[in-house]
């Protein structure tokens, strides 16, 4: 299927998604890696949140010292096993923080934890944000192309989404994903449901066939069996594997700019030689 005649964008959004380190040694070697993707001018870095919150403290340090450093850091938060008084303790202190931006997600609830909290769905928690702090956070939520893994069907799915738009979300990060007639479809059908915000595209660099393919089966992206089996016959040649990534990557990425995608976000797993790749390739 040839690209999809999406709306041209006259600026692209960059972002890159960091997870926060649990040492003194990985927040050393994220201060590097964020000073070498600074160099391509991303509009912002984004810090993951673990399941119920289990990294908040960290995942708020992460942050601040991202902005410390000079760049522009948006934090995941969930809101599955949340209280609203927790919740609205935690969001005043990123707002005293001076930090303007959000990544307002679901979550999960941590393994043999029973209590989903006052809090179900991310539609939920955009409209609790937005009741509680206005217009203050620039607030990003989750899109699914290949449709999240525990919906009950595409529809469901995209009227789920359609809720936490209309809760007052302003964009969208997809999950990741290596066909890009599934991103295409996904936009079409927004369009047709009066969906205008910008939904950007997630994109997983390939460096590791057994990591992604962990990945992919836990969260639902698919990795279209030809990508696959090409994977899977390189065994443990990582050169062969990181080679052939690249190609399939830039490849999605230069089809989804040439459609009109508002811009790409990175899940960079904390290295920045393979996004740094990509994006020269890109010629960005």
């Amino acid at each position: 299927m040839p690209p999809s005649p999406l709306t041209p964008h006259a600026s692209l959004t960059s972002s890159f998604e960091f997870f926060p380190p649990n040492t003194d040694e990985g927040a050393e070697k994220l201060a590097v890696t964020a000073r070498e993707l600074a160099l391509l001018k991303p509009k912002f870095f984004s810090v993951t949140y673990g399941a119920g919150g289990s990294t908040q403290a960290r995942t708020l340090k992460a942050v601040l010292d991202l902005r410390a450093a000079g760049h522009d850091a948006a934090p995941h938060i969930s809101c599955v096993g949340s209280t609203r008084a927790g919740l609205r303790d935690f969001l005043q202190q990123y707002k005293e923080s001076g930090i303007k931006h959000l990544v307002a997600l679901r979550g999960d609830l941590p393994s043999g934890t029973a209590s989903a909290g006052e809090f179900h769905y991310a539609n939920e928690l955009v409209a609790f944000i937005r009741k509680e702090f206005g217009s203050h956070f620039v607030i990003e939520v989750a899109a699914y192309p290949e449709y999240h893994p525990q919906a009950k069907s595409a529809q469901d799915d995209l009227n789920n989404f359609k809720r936490k738009v209309d809760a007052g979300a302003d964009s969208a990060i997809t999950q990741y994903f290596y066909n890009a007639d599934c991103y295409y479809h996904f936009i079409e059908q927004c369009e047709k449901m009066g969906i205008a915000i910008p939904v950007v595209p997630g994109i997983m660099p390939i460096g590791r066939f057994s990591q992604l393919a962990r990945f992919s089966d836990a969260c639902g992206a698919e990795i279209p069996r030809w990508i696959r089996k090409k994977l899977e016959g390189y065994g443990d040649d990582t050169d062969s594997i990181r080679a052939f990534g690249l190609d399939v990557v830039t490849k999605l990425c230069e089809d989804l700019l040439k459609a009109g995608a508002p811009g790409l976000h990175f899940y960079t797993m904390n290295q920045s030689a393979l996004t740094t790749a990509i994006w020269k390739r890109l010629g960005l």
